[in-house]
């Protein structure tokens, strides 16, 4: 059985992990779509509001590290875009809004910066 070390995930290129980040959205872009197509009160919206909240919540953690080596405009923007992916979700949960298209299109203008 292969064992990848600490060390070894930390040597991973930025592009990898690009491609791993661009992966996740991707496939809550995904989950999002299926959400929109099944309803607001779906168990896929469920799943997906939960997956948009989770991404965006390590991202902004990280995001707010000051080791994080993004240009601290970029980081700063990339926050808020994060805190408004987080409450659209909220939103879409409470049942005061079922707007699935503008996390969709954000999520993946964000995938898409990725590449």
């Amino acid at each position: 059985m292969y064992q990848m070390s600490y060390a070894e995930t930390l040597e991973d290129s930025s592009e990898d992990r690009r491609g791993q980040e661009r992966e996740l959205f991707s496939l809550v872009v995904a989950q999002l779509q299926a959400a929109k197509d099944a309803g607001s009160s779906s168990n896929e919206a469920a799943q997906a509001l939960t997956s948009v909240h989770r991404l965006w919540s390590i991202l902004i953690d990280d995001l707010g590290n000051p080791e994080n080596a993004l240009p601290a405009e970029l980081r700063a923007d990339l926050i808020s875009i994060g805190i408004w992916c987080v409450k659209q979700a909220d939103l879409i949960r409470s049942g005061n809004s079922d707007d699935f298209h503008s996390l969709i299109e954000i999520n993946e203008l964000v995938r898409d910066g990725l590449s």
